[in-house]
């Protein structure tokens, strides 16, 4: 969108009264960003159809399945094709969702279905779809699926989308980016009672914040299950879940043995940076760096910024040394060109497909007797490494940007789990 347009929705709604008036004014620039993000998105693919998730079961032997277990503060929907709406449910429910990845997939990208089940040679279709009634029912699949895998690989990664998303965009996403990254931890879906629409911002935002104790508890029962280490990635508003969700259970004491925690990755947070700060200081710093990635052309961002007063959000943040000094890594894709995201929002859904890259370079920052402040690689920085960070990688090669000597001994690994992100 052009700043003139948002700048004339901000300063409409500022002209609107308390109230009701004060309530369209808001709703007029929302449905003007709208808007602006479709030009802006120019040939993207739309939306999912409302039977995107409809079970498929024509055989297609290329497609490779990917099977993602369901958390979700999301009223069950009686279309079998929706599984789970926008409206919200007043406790914590389950599924178990299969779907495959055809073989025409292009990394980076969501191939869904524009009407009915999908094909699978061309879409991602689902195969399988069962609601869990239980957190005893959720909890022995989780067990099973984790001992399919060898010990040592029986980790958990846990995704949390962002504001504007449909059940079935979460879903997909997530499948995506496992697919693409390869990855081994049993993907695990939390997915909060977003509308899906982008003039329902307040209603999403009510959403993430009622839903940060379920996350709690999500998080506990993932510490029950057999998994060895466990991984979260937020995007967007789903980091103000996240956040809010651990910031509690450190003041409770209920936070898992951080051993336990591979890494906990904030992509492109809307969350107002002073919050954040605060949120910190009450929370200490972590153990393992919280990983932030970062973009300052990200335009949904800067909307959020005007929405929010002019106060800056984390994701588009640009002093790097104050996010390590209180606990980060930041993980800076500005220069990285948006792969069909012409919001600039959704930059690190494409990390998944550079997994292994990105291993190799901190890998080869680990053994090069020095760690340096920043590396580079494709158009990426990273600030603020440690050498567990980069030890925990396998073999590469790296540009150093300035080089200094590490003297801290913990961190987290980017990418050990595998994915992500989603749309808004």
């Amino acid at each position: 969108m052009e700043g003139s347009a948002v700048r004339k929705g901000v300063e409409d709604s500022n002209r609107s009264t308390c109230g009701g008036a004060g309530r369209k004014g808001l709703r007029t620039l929302l449905v003007s960003l709208a808007i602006g993000s479709a030009v802006a998105l120019g040939g993207c693919a739309g939306r999912p159809g409302t039977d995107a998730l409809a079970v498929n079961v024509t055989p297609e032997a290329g497609a490779k399945p990917v099977k993602v277990l369901v958390a979700t503060t999301r009223m069950r929907d009686a279309n079998p094709g929706v599984l789970f709406n926008g409206e919200r449910s007043e406790k914590l429910d389950f599924a178990s969702v299969t779907l495959t990845v055809p073989p025409t997939h292009k990394t980076g990208q969501i191939e869904w279905a524009k009407q009915g089940a999908g094909n699978p040679a061309t879409d991602m279709v689902v195969r399988d779809a069962v609601y869990r009634d239980t957190e005893a029912q959720f909890l022995q699949e989780l067990n099973a699926d984790l001992a399919k895998r060898p010990k040592g690989e029986r980790d958990v990664f846990i995704f949390v989308h962002g504001y504007n998303t449909q059940f079935s965009e979460a879903i997909f996403r997530l499948t995506q980016m496992t697919h693409d990254a390869d990855a081994t931890a049993v993907p695990v879906l939390f997915t909060w009672a977003s509308r899906g629409k982008t003039e329902d911002y307040v209603y999403d935002n009510n959403s993430a914040t009622a839903a940060r104790d379920n996350l709690e508890e999500l998080i506990k029962l993932v510490a029950k299950s057999n998994a060895e280490r466990f991984s979260i990635l937020a995007h967007s508003m789903g980091n103000w879940v996240t956040v809010e969700a651990l910031r509690q259970m450190r003041i409770d004491k209920s936070l898992p043995d951080p051993k336990r925690i591979a890494n906990i990755v904030l992509a492109a947070p809307d969350i107002d940076v002073d919050v954040f700060k605060s949120q910190l200081r009450r929370f200490g710093k972590p153990e393992k760096p919280f990983v932030v990635i970062v973009s300052h052309d990200d335009k949904a961002l800067k909307i959020s910024d005007l929405i929010a007063g002019g106060k800056q959000r984390l994701g588009s943040y640009s002093d790097d040394k104050e996010l390590v000094s209180l606990g980060a890594v930041v993980v800076d894709m500005t220069d990285v060109k948006s792969d069909g995201d012409g919001l600039n929002h959704g930059k690190f859904a494409q990390l998944a497909g550079l997994r292994s890259q990105l291993r190799q370079t901190l890998e080869k920052t680990a053994t090069s007797g020095t760690i340096p402040a920043s590396v580079e690689m494709d158009q990426i920085r990273i600030t603020g490494i440690t050498p567990a960070m980069a030890g925990s990688m396998p073999g590469g090669t790296t540009k150093p940007v300035t080089a200094t000597t590490a003297t801290t001994t913990t961190g987290a690994a980017i990418a050990t789990s595998g994915a992500t992100a989603t749309p808004q």
